[in-house]
C-alpha cells in the first residue's frame, strides 16, 4: 500500500502539479502539463486556465525536465522518510504493547517476551547472615556487609553480548546492569561499608555503562554500551526508602553465555 502511495506522489509531481515551463530567454510559464507537437509546444497554463501553444525553439525543455526530476526526487525522498517514520512508530507501539503491564524486568529473545524472576538475596555481615525479603530495606549496621545471591549461576541465560532488557517501574527509580562476582556458592551484588559514627553507607558495585531509553511512562529499555564478557550479571533497581539508614534493592539476575561459533 505504501509503495502505491509513493508512486502516486511521484506521478503527481511529474504530471498533476503545477511546474515551470522554462523559456530560453530566462522566463517561464506556470503550467500543469505540456505536449510537444512538431515544432510547437502546447501547454495548459495554470495562470490563465487554458491551453496555449508557442514555438518549440523558444522553450528550454532540458531545464524544464531537469527541474521536474529534482522535484520528483525530493517528493520521493520525503515520502520514503515519512514511510520510515510511520514504520518506526508502528514498531515502537508493538514493542510497548508486547511488554506486560505488571512491574518487573523482561527480555525479548526475538520470538517472545520472557519475564525475569526476582532474585532472593541476603546480606552477609561480619557477625551474621541475614535473609532479606524482596524489597525489604537493608539495615545499615556499622562495619562491612555484602549483598549476595545464592548459587554460582543464574537460571536465566542470554546469548547476546549486548542484550536489551525492559524495566516496568512502579515509580521513577535508579536502575542499571551490574556484573556479579561469584564467591563460595554465591554471587556478590555489592559490598557495603558503613561508617560507624555517621552511619552512612558507601556502596561498591561493578555497575556497567549502559544506554537507556524511555518507551512510555514507567517503561524503559536498557542495554550495555559495550559487549558483555561471559559471566554473571543482574538488573538492579535502587529504591529510595526515605531513610538514610536503609538501602532497598530489587534484583533480577541473568547469565551471559555466548553460543559456540
Amino acid at each position: 500500500m505504501r509503495v502505491v502511495i509513493l508512486l502516486l506522489l511521484v506521478a503527481a509531481a511529474l504530471c498533476g502539479d503545477t511546474f515551470k515551463l522554462y523559456l530560453k530567454d530566462g522566463g517561464y510559464h506556470l503550467v500543469r502539463e505540456y505536449q510537444v507537437q512538431g515544432d510547437r509546444v502546447k501547454f495548459y497554463s495554470t495562470e490563465r486556465g487554458d491551453w496555449e501553444e508557442m514555438p518549440l525553439d523558444l522553450v528550454d525543455l532540458s531545464k524544464t525536465e531537469e527541474a521536474r526530476k529534482v522535484r520528483a526526487d525530493e517528493t520521493s525522498r520525503e515520502a520514503r522518510a515519512e514511510d520510515e517514520e510511520e514504520k518506526a512508530e508502528r514498531e515502537l507501539r508493538h514493542e510497548i504493547e508486547a511488554i506486560p503491564v505488571e512491574r518487573g524486568a523482561y527480555y525479548n529473545d526475538g520470538q517472545k517476551v520472557k519475564g525475569l524472576a526476582v532474585a532472593d538475596y541476603q546480606v552477609v555481615t561480619d557477625k551474621r547472615r541475614k535473609a532479606i525479603q524482596v524489597l525489604s530495606p537493608v539495615p545499615l549496621v556499622p562495619g562491612k556487609a555484602s549483598v549476595v545471591i545464592k548459587g554460582e549461576h543464574s537460571n536465566f541465560v542470554v546469548t547476546e553480548d549486548r542484550p536489551s532488557f525492559y524495566l516496568r517501574l512502579a515509580k521513577e527509580e535508579r536502575f542499571g546492569i551490574i556484573r556479579l562476582e561469584p564467591k563460595k556458592q554465591t554471587r556478590i551484588v555489592e559490598n557495603i561499608s558503613i561508617i560507624p559514627v555517621a552511619k552512612q553507607a558507601e556502596e561498591q558495585r561493578k555497575q556497567m555503562d549502559t544506554f537507556d531509553q524511555q518507551l512510555a511512562e514507567g517503561l524503559y529499555r536498557v542495554w550495555p554500551e559495550k559487549p558483555l564478557t561471559p559471566g554473571e550479571y543482574a538488573l538492579v533497581e535502587f529504591s529510595d526508602t526515605g531513610d538514610k539508614d536503609d538501602i532497598e534493592l530489587l534484583i533480577w539476575d541473568f547469565s551471559y553465555r555466548p553460543t559456540a561459533k
